[in-house]
Protein backbone atom coordinates (compact mmCIF):
# COMPACT_ATOMS: atom_id res chain seq x y z
CA UNK A 1 0.00 0.00 0.00
CA UNK A 2 3.32 2.29 0.85
CA UNK A 3 3.24 5.02 -2.05
CA UNK A 4 0.22 3.90 -3.81
CA UNK A 5 -3.42 5.40 -3.38
CA UNK A 6 -6.12 3.29 -4.46
CA UNK A 7 -8.74 4.47 -6.41
CA UNK A 8 -11.56 3.91 -3.54
CA UNK A 9 -15.41 3.13 -4.50
CA UNK A 10 -16.81 3.65 -1.15
CA UNK A 11 -16.60 5.93 1.41
CA UNK A 12 -15.95 2.92 3.77
CA UNK A 13 -13.16 1.58 1.63
CA UNK A 14 -11.77 5.28 2.17
CA UNK A 15 -11.98 4.92 5.94
CA UNK A 16 -10.47 1.45 5.73
CA UNK A 17 -7.48 2.84 3.50
CA UNK A 18 -6.92 5.57 5.79
CA UNK A 19 -7.28 3.35 9.25
CA UNK A 20 -4.44 0.90 7.99
CA UNK A 21 -2.26 3.94 7.44
CA UNK A 22 -3.09 5.22 11.01
CA UNK A 23 -1.83 1.74 12.27
CA UNK A 24 1.54 2.19 10.52
CA UNK A 25 1.93 5.95 11.22
CA UNK A 26 1.30 5.04 15.13
CA UNK A 27 3.63 2.60 15.12
CA UNK A 28 6.06 5.30 13.73
CA UNK A 29 5.44 7.96 15.70
CA UNK A 30 5.74 5.07 18.88
CA UNK A 31 9.47 4.45 17.64
CA UNK A 32 10.43 8.08 17.09
CA UNK A 33 9.22 8.62 20.44
CA UNK A 34 11.53 6.39 21.86
CA UNK A 35 14.47 8.16 20.24
CA UNK A 36 12.80 11.63 21.17
CA UNK A 37 13.24 10.39 24.64
CA UNK A 38 16.59 8.70 24.42
CA UNK A 39 17.72 12.64 23.42
CA UNK A 40 16.65 13.77 27.09
CA UNK A 41 19.58 11.78 28.12
CA UNK A 42 22.39 13.89 25.91
CA UNK A 43 20.65 17.51 27.06
CA UNK A 44 22.37 19.32 30.00
CA UNK A 45 19.34 21.09 30.68
CA UNK A 46 15.51 21.28 30.30
CA UNK A 47 15.67 24.26 28.29
CA UNK A 48 18.51 21.93 26.19
CA UNK A 49 15.52 19.95 25.05
CA UNK A 50 14.14 23.51 22.58
CA UNK A 51 16.78 23.90 20.01
CA UNK A 52 14.95 25.91 17.28
CA UNK A 53 17.77 25.29 14.99
CA UNK A 54 16.76 21.59 14.80
CA UNK A 55 13.07 22.11 14.44
CA UNK A 56 13.88 24.63 11.37
CA UNK A 57 16.31 21.98 10.12
CA UNK A 58 13.36 19.07 10.28
CA UNK A 59 11.04 21.33 8.98
CA UNK A 60 13.14 22.33 6.20
CA UNK A 61 13.75 18.45 5.42
CA UNK A 62 9.89 18.18 5.51
CA UNK A 63 8.95 20.61 3.49
CA UNK A 64 11.42 19.08 0.99
CA UNK A 65 10.51 15.45 1.07
CA UNK A 66 6.67 16.82 1.09
CA UNK A 67 7.05 18.39 -2.26
CA UNK A 68 9.51 15.45 -3.77
CA UNK A 69 6.55 13.54 -2.53
CA UNK A 70 3.71 15.51 -4.13
CA UNK A 71 2.14 16.52 -0.61
CA UNK A 72 1.36 20.05 0.49
CA UNK A 73 4.80 21.61 2.03
CA UNK A 74 2.18 23.93 3.91
CA UNK A 75 0.02 21.25 5.69
CA UNK A 76 3.10 19.19 6.60
CA UNK A 77 4.93 21.54 8.20
CA UNK A 78 2.19 22.55 10.52
CA UNK A 79 1.20 18.88 10.99
CA UNK A 80 4.86 18.37 11.89
CA UNK A 81 5.40 21.82 14.27
CA UNK A 82 2.26 20.54 16.29
CA UNK A 83 4.05 17.09 16.50
CA UNK A 84 7.41 18.67 17.42
CA UNK A 85 5.59 20.26 20.19
CA UNK A 86 4.15 17.49 21.52
CA UNK A 87 7.27 15.78 21.58
CA UNK A 88 8.87 18.21 23.23
CA UNK A 89 6.44 18.38 26.35
CA UNK A 90 7.38 14.46 26.13
CA UNK A 91 10.95 15.06 26.12
CA UNK A 92 10.90 17.82 28.95
CA UNK A 93 8.54 14.97 31.10
CA UNK A 94 11.14 12.20 30.46
CA UNK A 95 14.35 15.27 31.34
CA UNK A 96 12.24 16.08 34.61
CA UNK A 97 12.11 12.81 35.31
CA UNK A 98 16.03 11.55 34.79
CA UNK A 99 16.96 14.84 36.47
CA UNK A 100 14.36 15.27 39.06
Amino acid sequence: MAGVTTQCKTLTEVRECIDLLDAQIVTLLAERAKYVHEAARFKESRQGVIVPSRIEEIIARVRQLSIERGANPDLMERIYRSMIDAYIVSEQDVWDNLNG
